[in-house]
């Protein structure tokens, strides 16, 4: 399985969006701060995923969610979770 996921930072409050075939090390990866995009914004919390089966149907996924429709689609399904 792999996973699309969306991360919320609890210093900006703002979201990062992956994808990753083993979604618990990546999480540790980013809580550890040994990803470089994300370093200077830990802790995080995991707030949103998707499983797909295959790495190309994820990064399609992901891709989308990147976009001005993809933001507004987690917008709508997150609603508790936007920062103000």
């Amino acid at each position: 399985m792999y996973y699309v996921y969306v991360l919320k930072s609890n210093k900006d409050g703002n979201f990062y969006v992956g994808c990753t075939g083993n979604l618990r090390k990546r999480l540790s990866d980013h809580s550890d701060g040994n990803v470089r995009s994300t370093r200077y914004r830990i802790p995080f919390e995991l707030v949103y995923y998707e499983a797909s089966r295959t790495n190309i149907d994820a990064l399609h996924r992901e891709k989308y969610l990147k976009t001005t429709y993809g933001k507004r689609y987690l917008k709508n399904r997150l609603k508790g979770d936007i920062p103000r």
